[in-house]
Formats: C-alpha cells, structure tokens, sequence
C-alpha cells in the first residue's frame, strides 16, 4: 500500500501539482488509518501515533519531492489561494453572509470616504490653490467684515507677502434684450480678480489692470453657459453687448460653465469690473459687501501674511484714524473658507462608520471562529502530517483576505450606488464641492487598505485559534467538546458589538432629538403661509429718479395684495428674513459719539413695511409699529427689539428714547424709538446658542432717502398668503410682470423651506447618522443571533442532559436568555462609559440637548437590550426542542 501510495505521489510531483493535492491525499490516508486502528479497539490518541509511523515514509517522500521541485513562496501563496477558494466554494451559505456583511461595511466606509476626499482632501481646481486665502476687515465687534475700495488698494500697494491680491461681491442684475427679462447672477470684481484665482478663459481675455477703476468703459466677461444659451457658442459674441439693467457692457470675455469660486454651487453668469458698482467706491468708510481674495508668495505662511498685514493696518489706522481705527485684516485659508463649518459633521461621520466597519468585522470574525471549531480535526490531520503552525496560521489568513478582498469589491459597487444616491437626497446646501465627489483612484486605494486591514482584524483571531488546535482532542471525538474557555473569544466580540452599536445609537439619538428641538422652537415669527421672493426694481424705473422708485413700488404693493388669497404684504430692503441681513451702528441721544464702531451699539438692521409684523406674525411688545404717517421727510423712527431693549437701556423703557444712527456711507440719522417687537433668530436657528445673541433694529422702507430709493436693484418681499406656495408665486410674478415687462420676480421660497434649509447640516449628520446606527444594530443583532444560535448547537448534549434530568423548557429558555442578557449587559455598560466620552466630539452639532443627555442614553439602552435579547429568544426557542433521546444516542 505505501509502495503504492509512494508512486502515486512522485506522479503527482512529475505533473507539478501543488502542494495542497497532495496534503489532501496524505489526509485521506491518514483518516483511514486513524479510522482502522480506532476499530481495531486502540485508543485515539495511540491510533494517530501508530497512523503517523505508518505514513511517516509517505511525509518523507513528499518533502523529498518538494525539495526537489524546489517549491517557492510564490508558488506557495498561489497554492495558498487555490485551496482557499476551494474551501469558500465549498461553504456557499457562509461565504455568502460574510461577504454581504463585509459588502455592508466597506462600502459604506468607501462611500463617505468618497465625499470627504471630494469635500476635503481633494485639491481645489485652482492653480496652487494652497496659496490662496480669503481677505476680510475685522473689528471689535466682527471678526469677518467687508473691506472698502481705498483700504484695499493700499492693501494690494503696500504688502509685502502677497503675490496678488483681488476682491469681488455677489449681486444680481436684470438681464434686458429681445427676450424677457430674467434674473442673473453677477459677480462685480478687480481687474486682478482671474489671475489671482488662477482661472484662464476660454475664449477672450481677462480684465487689464485699471479696468476696474470707477468711471472705467463697462466691459463683462460672460460665463460658457450664457454665451452658448444667449449667442450659441459663437465666437462672435465677442465685441457684442449685454445689457444689465440701464447699463450696457462690451464682451470681452467666456470663462467656463464649471468656474464657482466658493464650490457651492453659487454659479455666476457675469463678471464686471468692480468700478461699474456705485461711485461711492471711493468712501474709505464703506465696505459694500466687498471680500477679499488673495495668493501668497511662494514659501509665505499664514502667519507670515497675518504679520504683514497687520503692520498694513495699523499704518493705515495712523493715517486714516476716523476709518480705519480699530480695524484690522482677517485672513483665512481659503479652503478653510469653503469647508469649515462641514469638517466636524465629516469628521464625526467617518468615525461612525468605521464603527460599522469594525461591527461587520466582528460579526465576520464570529462566523469564522464558528468555522474554525468546525475544521478542527480537518487542520488537527495537516497537522499530524508535518504540517507547521506557521504554514497553517498563512493558510487561514489567505482565507480571509481572499473574502475581505471579495467584500472590498463588492463593497465599491455599493458605494458606487450608494453615494450618488445618497447625494441626491441630502438636503440643499448640506455640502459644498458636490462636484469633486467620486470614487477617483484615492478612494480606490482607501478600500482596497481598508480591505486588508479588515481581513486581518477579522482573521488574525479565528485563525490563530485553529492553528493551534488540539491534535489528539480533535482526532478523538472529531473537534465536537469545546471547553467553555473557548466561547470566551466569541462572547468577548458581542459584547464590543454591542458596545459601538450603543456609542453610534446614541450619536443618532442626540441628533435626532436636536433636530426635534429645532423644528420645535421659537423662530420668533410664524412661517406657515408665508412666501419670501426678491423683487427687481426695473431699470429704467430706477433712471427715472426716486420718485419714480416710490410710486412704482407702491403700485406693486397695491397689485400684490389685490392677489386672491394674500393676507398681508411687506417689502423687506435689502434683507431675505433669516437669510440675509445689514449690520447699523448707533449710540444714544445726549452722549458723544464713540471713537470707532467698536464702541459703538452694533444691531441686525431692517427696512420694513408697516405690514411687516402682520405678515410674520411678530409680536409687538411695547409701544407701535410703523404706520401711513412714517414716510420720507417725516421724523425718522425706529423700532427695536426685546435684546437690544434690553442691551442698551436694561430696566429702562426705551419707547420715546432716541438714537443716532450710523452708516459707513451715509451722514448720521437721528431717529426716535417707537415700538418694542420679539426677538426674531434672523441668523438661523442655531445661531443663538452658538454665538452671542444679536440685537436687531427696524426702520421704515417708506423713509429711506433718494440714495437708497436709486441705489437698490433689488428688494425683499414677504407676503402671507391663503393660496398654495406655487400657485401664489406665479400668480404674483404675472400680476407684476403685467405691470411693468422689466419687472422680474425670483428666489421664491416659502419660510417652511428657508428653515429647512438653516437647519440642512443638521438633517445630513442626523440623517447618515440613523443610517448608520440602523445598519450597526442589524449587524449587531445579526452577530448575537449566529453566535446564541452556535452555542445552542455546541450545548446540545449538555441541555439534552438537563431535560432529561428534568429541566423544563422554561429553564433552558432563562438559560440562553441568562447567557444573552449578560453579555448584552456589559456591552451597554461599557458603551455608555465609551459614549460619555466621545459624544463630546459631537457638541457643537447639538441644539438645545447635552452631549451627555441622560434620556437618550436611557433610551438607547433600554432598546438596545430589548433588540439583543428579542435576538437571543429565537436561539432560545431553538434550545427547547432538542430531543434528548436523539441527541444522546447522537452523542
């Protein structure tokens, strides 16, 4: 026989097979043997010894034929490979579950992966963007201001660390011509403004230095999408004019379609010169809503910059001691602009799902600690054929790269599903730089890491395990007693299991409950039924004077509130309520005035109609609000709020009391307060808790001056109306659009989406979040479940034992149950110690609600035990049908 055996091992060697044939071949002989002499009435551990001297030739033969071949590592690890696809080809139900759950975890991790890289890790599509920052005056009062025309010019003049420097405002303009006229986004910039950000167009040139001086032709650079919609992609359009309002500029210019300076899809159509804005440019004192943009020298640090710009500032304060004291320059890098205030949601997310990712590695290496039990005698055999630890530990953890690996490709195909899905339905402005995410070739890499790091957690401890099987205890009754010690690896994993799934439970909890507490508080208005939209003033009403300016937008309040179904109608000037806003400086009648606005009182400012307070629902506290009497030329009148009441006056009734109201561009207007009204959260429903409380000031729209009446393009509207959103709005757009052909209404939103939309970072971090503690939990009560189950299978004599000492199936039901609960109890111990901790990460994401906010955890806690035991019932259900006449005899 070992003649023969012998022959046919040398003939398998002469045809090159692999190692792992004929490791088969010596099993099954091995096996046979064990199997004859066990017959024979020897014991096990003697029938392996006596099996092992009978084949020890055959081993002899095979390593003499291994050396000969001259057998490599590589030849070994693809060795290594074959029999492990081979094993998972023989095991389709395990395979399956491990591969979907590793599927699960990976993708998720490469899918938010995905979107930080996008958002930001990947490069901005500048040239050397590193270099670039955002430029801002500072103040006592405002870290973040605009920056008037004269200051930054000397900035641009007299710096020494800047390669370039450039500033620029949003706003938005009529487009006139053959068509209707529409709304269009403008950008007003210096002439430095491309070569800064480092953008080439594609067609025409850039602004030349002293283009963007006032009194300068009016040229206009066009962006790819309005040149093909409006002259075809020609290039004629060159030289040819588009008409913004009253004014008409020359085409010089095509940037491209993609170029969005802030990456949050606030595209612009146009670029002119800043000097076309307003002449009152040269004020020194006037910032105009102008910010900076700038690229460093080669090798400059912010620091470096901060320092030079501050010596800048101060010569100025010297010079310019009215305008400039107490202001300085505020320098940010400029993706630190772009994505700073969605780090920490990205950061707190990625966290959160590498929870997920190591649950399904947990569960993973559950099932593979099952497995492993199950192939003791098969590896107890190998390894009384010589087969070294070593060679068995390489083995096993080829098996379970091959199914990390697997689960990392399956993985990428849902993410590759998942994040545009995902994407699409986040809420607006959640994310800036949507367009960089994708699976590019850094994400790839991160899955494939993220791939072998996860077969190595999951496949270090199972397969350590198994390589140090017990060869005599697994040849003597097949690998089937298991001491109990041996459950300890496996109820160690549930418990961590149980512990991330409470720690990403509660993070989903806190945000849930924040949310709640945002949509339930007090924005100080009522948003049901009320619409906000901005309102052109047409041009060549604007041309005509502001005369003309008042008596066209009284015709428009008297068409808007003929509308059916409005109730009330204000115009908000120059404000989109909770959006948008105007800082005014005053100080009270009788005292001096202060030195610079640092001393000052510095409040929210508004222009209002009388309806104002109708139409969201203010309330009125004291005193009145703006009446028919408050108009241009009649004594000026202000109302403030309770916080400002408060403030400035403390106990003090302030109705009657007057002021002086300071403008950086306008003289100082005395005013008298008339009326007390709520406090509005004009910045947003966060605002509040995250910063200090901003004081808020209304004056009349009817008295503001023929500046203001001319200057303005634009103005807000708020109606409160009875009809459907849409309905109203175009009902109103036609109503205006018949009154005058320039008029153009846009930006229509009701003030339920203007909410949602302050509150969209919050939604995405609660949003991800429940997705992934839902996703953890399944996994998790998916691992309990498996490993209660195995252990039921593992403890079939022992309960059969029981029962038929008596034990009802009550008792063996508590006695799975016991096992659970306790388990599940640790982990929840040990994952509220763990969530006290990290959920402090997470505060600056939570609203009206701790961080260690004892309900939720309660809560999490009570359900997640529920969830672990309702897991370990079905495994205890198991247990009570176990027949104990079958099982014995089985055994």
């Amino acid at each position: 026989m070992l003649t023969d055996l012998a022959f046919r091992l040398r003939a398998l060697f002469r045809r090159k097979a692999v190692e792992q044939e004929l490791d088969d071949e010596l099993r099954f002989h091995l096996e046979k043997q064990v199997d004859k002499h066990m017959a024979a009435g020897l014991s096990p551990a003697e029938a392996a010894r006596r099996a092992r001297l009978e084949l020890g030739g055959v081993a002899q033969i095979k390593e003499e034929c291994r050396d000969a071949r001259g057998v490599t590592m590589v030849e070994e690890v693809v060795q290594d490979l074959r029999y492990g696809l081979r094993q998972l080809r023989k095991n389709p139900g395990f395979t399956s579950v491990a591969l979907l759950t590793l599927a699960l975890g990976i993708g998720v991790n490469s899918a938010l992966f995905s979107v930080v890289n996008g958002v930001l890790l990947s490069p901005l599509p500048y040239r050397q963007p590193e270099q670039l920052v955002t430029l801002h005056t500072s103040t006592p009062n405002f870290e973040i201001g605009s920056i008037s025309f004269p200051n930054f010019r000397d900035w641009r003049n007299d710096n020494q660390t800047f390669a370039a420097m450039a500033i620029h405002r949003s706003g938005t303009a009529t487009l006139l011509g053959a068509d209707a006229a529409e709304p269009i986004e403008v950008q007003f910039v210096s002439s430095e403004f491309f070569a800064v950000v480092g953008v080439e167009p594609v067609l025409g040139r850039s602004f030349a230095p002293g283009e963007d001086e006032i009194g300068a032709a009016p040229l206009a650079i066009i962006s790819e999408r309005l040149w093909q919609r409006k002259y075809g992609g020609s290039p004629a359009a060159l030289g040819q004019t588009v008409q913004l309002g009253n004014r008409v500029y020359t085409i010089i210019g095509v940037v491209p379609s993609s170029f969005d300076l802030f990456q949050r899809g606030s595209l612009r159509d146009v670029y002119v010169p800043l000097g076309q804005l307003t002449d009152s440019l040269r004020n020194r004192e006037a910032g105009f809503g102008l910010s900076g943009i700038g690229r460093l020298k080669p090798g400059v640090s912010i620091e470096q910059a901060r320092a030079d710009m501050t010596r800048v500032t101060n010569r100025l304060a010297e010079l310019y001691p009215d305008a400039n004291r107490g202001r300085g320059a505020m320098i940010v890098p400029f993706k630190e602009q772009i994505v700073g205030d969605v780090r920490p949601v990205l950061l707190i997310l990625l966290g959160a799902v590498g929870f997920v990712l190591l649950i399904a590695c947990v569960n993973v290496a559950n099932l593979l600690l099952a497995r492993a039990t199950g192939r003791t005698r098969e590896l107890a055999i190998r390894m009384a054929l010589g087969a070294r630890r070593l060679r068995l530990l390489r083995q096993l953890l080829t098996e379970s790269m091959l199914l990390a690996m697997a689960g990392g490709a399956l993985g990428l195909g849902v993410a590759s599903w998942a994040t545009p899905a995902a994407l699409a339905f986040l809420p607006d402005g959640s994310l800036p730089r949507l367009g960089q995410i994708s699976l590019d070739g850094r994400v790839l890499a991160f899955s494939l890491g993220v791939s072998l790091l996860s077969g190595l957690l999951f496949g270090l401890a199972p397969a350590l395990k198994a390589s140090y099987a017990n060869v005599q205890g697994a040849l003597k009754d097949g690998g089937r007693s298991v001491t109990g010690g041996r459950h300890r690896g496996q109820d160690f994993l549930i418990v961590v299991q149980i512990a991330m799934v409470l720690v990403l439970l509660v993070g989903a909890g806190l945000m849930a409950r924040t949310l709640s507490r945002l949509w339930s508080a007090d924005p100080g208005l009522d948003p049901g039924g009320v619409m906000v939209f901005d309102l052109s003033v047409p041009p060549s009403i604007r041309a005509a004077g502001p005369d003309a300016v008042r008596s066209h937008l009284a015709e428009v309040e008297a068409r808007v509130k003929a509308t059916p179904g409005v109730e009330s109608f204000s115009f908000s000037r120059g404000a989109f309520p909770m959006v948008t806003y105007w800082d005014r400086w005053f100080w009270r009648d009788g005292r001096p005035k202060p030195a610079s606005t640092g001393e000052m009182g510095g409040a929210l400012w508004y222009a209002v109609g009388p309806d104002y307070l109708r139409a969201l629902r203010v309330p009125l506290l004291a005193g009145r609000f703006f009446g028919p009497g408050d108009t241009f030329g009649a004594q000026p009148v202000v109302v403030v709020d309770e916080v400002l009441a408060r403030q400035q006056f403390g106990s003090e009734d302030p109705v009657g009391k007057w002021i002086h109201l300071w403008d950086d561009s306008r003289p100082v207007q005395r005013a008298q307060i008339v009326g007390i009204v709520g406090h509005v959260k004009q910045q947003g429903l966060v605002s509040d808790e995250s910063a200090p409380v901003r004081a808020q000031l209304y004056s009349a729209v009817t008295q503001l001056d023929d500046a203001w009446m001319t200057d303005q393009t634009h103005t807000g509207v708020v109606v409160r109306s009875r009809a459907g959103t849409q309905v109203g709005v175009d009902t109103i757009r036609t109503a205006l659009q018949e009154l005058h052909r320039e008029q153009v209404v846009y930006r229509a939103q009701t003030m339920d989406q203007v909410i949602a939309e302050s509150l969209a970072r919050h939604r995405f971090a609660m949003l991800l979040l429940g997705a992934f503690a839902g996703l953890a939990l399944l996994l998790a009560s998916v691992g309990i479940y498996g490993v209660l189950s195995y252990a039921v299978g593992r403890r079939t004599g022992e309960i059969a034992i029981r029962m038929a000492l008596g034990a009802r199936r009550g008792d063996v039901v508590r006695l799975v149950l016991r096992h659970g609960a306790t388990l599940a109890v640790i982990g929840i111990a040990i994952g509220v110690a763990a969530g006290l901790g990290l959920t402090h990460l997470m505060a600056s994401l939570l609203y009206g609600v701790s961080a260690t906010d004892p309900v939720t955890f309660a809560a999490v806690a009570t359900g997640l035990t529920a969830v672990a035991l309702a897991a370990c019932y079905l495994p205890a259900r198991q247990a009570t049908r176990v027949d104990p006449i079958t099982a014995l005899r089985h055994d």
